[in-house]
């Protein structure tokens, strides 16, 4: 396949076995980790987690990025569309609430055909929020929920940490587009069905970004329509301790506080985390679990 699925549009040629272009990966999917997943904001995970499936490779190339392994340097195992949809079954089968495909964006054409038959939970469409808009009308009526990144406010910040100069704009458009196919978000018995969860991860010093972002989801969406997720999870990982000194120590609990109550104060709806969840032990194990 020549490849355009993601914003680089790098008309890459992707064989089943090699890949060119930013992520390097082949057309067939090679999957890092599949198992039931505890640790996604509480509508998700519920009681019995969320059956996640995480991808290898990725469209950004995120400094901080905690699952550097396998969206950077692309840990992961080489398998057929069949055994995808195989994985999905069985996650299921051990009691997962919905199915969560993580860092799909260039397994797009992979997921359209796992999905050709409707899985009986709701598909989570994980993602850094960098989306071609088309890509995404092409999954219309197979995901009930995404869960995008809204990594950015600056177009700066956003080439000089992920290498997209053009995150902002695009990401925005990608999730009113989301939110365009999914209408409100809907809760049953504690369980999201159908929606859209807006993420951003708090980075040390940018506070001012954080109001940015929180203002514009406040500004775009009616109350009722999108939930927010604020991130106290950051670490000082990936390339960051050796190149990035602006971002090399961990939240102060003063900043989350403050962006806390900043959320409140908006009426954003969602859920903010406690800075005691910047913990090595919430990143998954990519083991090739469930793979």
């Amino acid at each position: 396949m020549i490849c355009d699925l993601c914003p680089r549009r790098c008309h890459a040629l992707r064989t089943d076995t090699q890949g060119e272009g930013f992520c390097h990966m082949p057309e067939l999917p090679v999957v890092a980790r599949g198992a039931l997943h505890l640790w996604e904001e509480p509508p998700i995970s519920g009681t019995k987690g969320s059956g996640a499936v995480f991808f290898s490779g990725c469209p950004l190339q995120c400094v901080f990025c905690q699952n550097d392994e396998i969206s950077r340097q692309g840990f992961g195992k080489p398998v057929t569309v069949e055994r995808v949809r195989a994985i999905c079954e069985e996650l299921i089968g051990q009691g997962a609430h919905n199915i969560n495909f993580v860092t799909p964006t260039h397994y797009a054409h992979v997921v359209r055909q796992v999905l050709e038959r409707p899985l009986p939970v709701p598909v989570v469409w994980n993602t850094g929020g960098y989306e071609r808009v088309e890509t995404l009308r092409a999954l219309e009526g197979k995901v009930d929920i995404y869960l995008p990144d809204l990594k950015y406010a600056s177009n700066a910040d956003a080439l000089r940490y992920s290498g997209a100069g053009d995150y902002v704009e695009t990401a925005q458009a990608a999730i009113r587009e989301m939110v365009r196919q999914t209408g409100p978000y809907v809760i049953e018995d504690g369980l999201l069905k159908r929606g859209v969860v807006i993420r951003h991860l708090i980075l040390p010093g940018k506070a001012a970004a954080a109001r940015d972002v929180m203002d514009w989801v406040a500004e775009s969406f009616p109350p009722g329509t999108v939930l927010f997720s604020l991130m106290s999870q950051y670490l000082p990982w990936g390339r960051v301790p050796e190149e990035f000194p602006e971002l090399n120590r961990r939240l102060k609990k003063a900043e989350s506080r403050s962006l806390r109550t900043y959320m409140e104060n908006l009426g954003l709806e969602g859920f903010a985390q406690e800075p005691e969840s910047a913990e090595s032990g919430y990143i998954p194990s990519f083991d090739l679990t469930g793979v």
